[in-house]
């Protein structure tokens, strides 16, 4: 018998929007797995398929108003989802949240309704 895949749920309790999310999810009967990001760093693999996933460049999906993103210069830089990749692999808190992905698609939950939508 196959196992079912979940959806993962890239959440950062300390934030407003995520709880929400988990919250709805949860109200839905929505199973999904939690990834604690802030805690579980990503490998460089998991977040070029989660751009991929996403449809977006990273810089759509990187936090431009966090005081990280200022300090470390990355206003107006050209990079590619490689250097993205890297640079929140050591700074995951520059990544926009909550985030759900499938085996196929991924959203970010902003607002938090916005999950359900890639949900079968």
């Amino acid at each position: 018998m196959k196992k079912e895949i979940l959806p993962t749920y890239y959440h950062n309790p300390r934030c407003s929007k995520s709880r929400q999310g988990k919250e709805l999810l949860q109200l839905r009967k929505i199973s999904f797995d939690i990834k604690e990001y802030l805690k579980t760093s990503f490998d460089k693999d998991e977040l070029l398929n989660l751009f991929n996933k996403l449809g977006k460049k990273p810089i759509e999906v990187i936090r431009i108003k966090e005081k990280l993103f200022k300090e470390l210069k990355l206003e107006g830089k050209d990079l590619d989802n490689e250097q993205w990749a890297e640079i929140l692999i050591k700074n995951p808190i520059l990544l926009e949240r909550p985030i759900l992905s499938t085996q196929t698609r991924a959203i970010v939950g902003r607002p938090p309704e916005n999950l359900l939508t890639i949900l079968d």
